[in-house]
């Protein structure tokens, strides 16, 4: 694995990690504001595995365009 596919995978980690400690030391709201929250939380957690996701295919592709470069030589 490439560093940076590693870092791609720790900061959705830490993303996950970081919406699970606000999710559950959060005082009960009223039912408008615990959906707005949960929302919010749902986009930055998609937000986070496309970073990653984006990331990951690039280090793929740098690695598969390395393997090409390097067979014909």
């Amino acid at each position: 694995m490439t560093s940076t596919f590693v870092r791609s995978l720790l900061v959705a980690g830490a993303a996950v990690g970081a919406l699970s400690l606000a999710a559950c030391n959060k005082p009960a709201a009223s039912a408008d504001n615990s959906a707005a929250d949960a929302s919010a939380a749902a986009n930055t957690a998609m937000s986070a595995a496309t970073d990653a996701s984006n990331s990951a295919s690039n280090a793929a592709a740098d690695t598969s365009n390395a393997a090409t470069n390097t067979t014909g030589q």
